[in-house]
């Protein structure tokens, strides 16, 4: 039952995180002639690309569809079943309402639009990725990748978003181009106030239940971790400190493991930087 709840929790918010993303890119985003970040952006561009140079006029909802399904199939059999499942949903839903819901120009400002695309964009996004899914794109490349390199990743978010500005840039004209910069800002200052932008975080959980909450974290997340002997100052207790490091789309299933294990459980967890040494998931 508690299973089925969870589920359906996670649903619902990958729906309203796409409901919410499809406001921010058709009553801001496009209006304005801006773009938005990772796939989201590309089929900006590629819609206004086929339209203006090959006359095919194909809907930016139906170009994120078709950019998402090798990814997808890449998440399916390289990744999580699970995990890539429900991102999927997310990127069905928002093609949904992206195709469902009217283009509005509701200011002719483009500071204004790009600033508040950005933070509902932000909210719908971290939304969903609070609750253990994703909007799909380069968040499943970015997690497949995290298993086979151990150095940051935030660089082919970067390329990708760059790629889009310079395109769009050359083809359209730099001033509304340089605006997406805004946009960027905006979705990952709200992401990170909502769930967390770092892609790795550094987990210290101390414990009375160490034994089965490290067999959780090896079992469930495929992570490894660092048993520290700790003593607590005010209840003179004898407990253990787990350390791991997780990317930030494990999150929401750490959090899982401490509630249903150990909810007493005192957990800290802070943005990593850099990892020296293995991140990869452990064998199955």
């Amino acid at each position: 039952m508690v299973l089925v709840l969870t589920n359906v929790k996670k649903l619902l918010a990958v729906i309203i995180g796409a409901f919410i993303f499809a406001i921010s890119m058709n009553f801001f985003i496009i209006p304005a002639g801006v773009y938005s970040s990772g796939f989201a952006g590309l089929s900006q561009l590629l819609a206004r690309i086929f339209g203006d140079f090959f006359n095919i006029h194909i809907s930016v909802g139906i170009w994120l569809l078709l950019l998402n399904i090798p990814v997808a199939l890449l998440g399916w059999t390289k990744v999580s079943k699970s995990f890539t499942l429900y991102s999927f949903v997310s990127v069905i839903f928002s093609s949904l309402f992206l195709n469902l819901l009217p283009i509005v120009t509701l200011s002719e400002d483009i500071l204004l639009n790009a600033v508040f695309g950005g933070v509902l964009s932000g909210i719908g996004v971290g939304i969903t990725l609070r609750f253990g899914a994703s909007t799909g794109g380069m968040d499943i490349i970015v997690v497949y990748l995290s298993y086979l390199v151990e150095e940051s990743l935030g660089k082919y978010n970067f390329i990708l978003n760059s790629f889009i500005i310079i395109a769009a840039g050359f083809l359209y004209g730099w001033e509304k181009s340089l605006y997406t910069l805004v946009v960027l800002f905006t979705v990952s200052k709200v992401i990170d106030i909502i769930h967390t932008q770092s892609q790795k975080l550094t987990a210290m959980i101390v414990t009375k239940n160490s034994k089965e909450v490290r067999k959780a974290i090896i079992n469930r997340l495929k992570r490894g971790a660092t048993v520290i002997q700790a003593h607590g100052a005010f209840s003179d207790e004898g407990k253990e400190m787990l350390l791991t490091v997780i990317s930030r789309y494990e999150l929401f299933e750490l959090r899982k493991i401490i509630s249903e294990i150990d909810p007493k459980a005192f957990t800290n967890i802070v943005k990593t930087e850099t990892v020296i040494g293995q991140f990869r998931k452990i064998d199955s």
